[in-house]
């Protein structure tokens, strides 16, 4: 039993012995990141306590970071076009029916919308985080609500009419839909804060994935999907503002949207949700 006590005390007395030592040394602190949070665990003692410290963090990437990418960014706005058609023209190649004009292709504006869902967009540092690429990947898409509900497309081929029976839906419309890559160049007027003042310019690409006339009466709905003859690809014009925590976007198409007979070229604006 003595021996047994005597190997515990000489025991003890080591291991104190050793914990005083490294007492005197200076470890390095170890850093531990989990997703967004950084955990610092200090490897000296607290002057106080005689603990050591441990640090959470949820600083996001260093201003210096070369790239920053943004997830899930959602644009909600409004989709509309301009149109410059030859209706007389229109009319004699067959693309449109007797009593077709432009009034027939009025929109309900407030009805009207275009919804983006970018999976990400990235910023790439040019100059001083003052000048970036801005590039990314989503999808548009675009509801455009007809006022005059009797408008229908015909398939093979592709021909507008009216039709009376449709007088009293309670919805008609046409909905194109790109799977789209933007490209501009961002001027950060604020690089130090996360949500700052600026403004970006470019282009987009996008390919026409899906393409449909929807009608909706007595709470039915009713689904034609052909392409009728709309554009394959729409290159546009693309444009934002960033103003603090608010975010404006908007693009314009280079050309019509439809590959014959009706020269409508859309535009959208609204707001973008998006941390830069």
């Amino acid at each position: 039993m003595k021996r047994i006590v005597l190997a515990c005390i000489a025991l003890s007395l080591a291991i104190a012995s050793t914990a005083q030592t490294d007492s005197t040394k200076t470890e390095r602190a170890d850093t531990i990141k989990v997703g967004g949070v950084i955990i610092i665990r200090n490897g000296g003692k607290d002057d106080s306590t005689g603990n050591k410290s441990v640090i959470f963090s949820n600083k996001r990437k260093s201003q210096n970071s070369k790239i920053s990418t943004n997830w899930w960014i959602v644009d909600v706005g409004f989709a509309n076009f301009n149109d410059n058609t030859d209706y007389a023209a229109a009319r004699t190649q067959g693309f449109i029916g007797d009593g077709v004009g432009e009034d027939q292709f009025d929109l309900r504006t407030g009805k009207s919308v275009n919804v983006n869902i970018w999976a990400f967009m990235q910023k790439v540092n040019i100059a001083k985080h003052i000048l970036n690429l801005k590039y990314g990947l989503g999808v548009e898409l675009n509801n455009y609500r007809f006022d005059d509900k009797r408008v229908f497309f015909q398939e093979n081929p592709t021909k507008v009419v009216l039709v009376e029976d449709l007088k009293n839906v309670k919805k008609n419309k046409l909905a194109a839909d790109y799977v789209t890559v933007p490209v501009m160049l961002n001027f950060n007027f604020t690089p130090k804060r996360e949500r700052g003042f600026g403004l970006s310019g470019g282009i987009s690409a996008g390919y026409l994935y899906s393409s449909r006339q929807k009608f909706k009466e007595d709470g039915e709905k009713d689904k034609n999907h052909d392409d009728f003859d709309l554009r394959k690809w729409k290159l546009s014009y693309i444009g934002e503002i960033n103003l603090g925590p608010v975010k404006l976007y908007g693009s314009y198409a280079l050309n019509s949207m439809w590959e014959k007979g009706l020269d409508q070229t859309p535009y959208n604006f609204g707001l973008r949700f998006s941390r830069f």
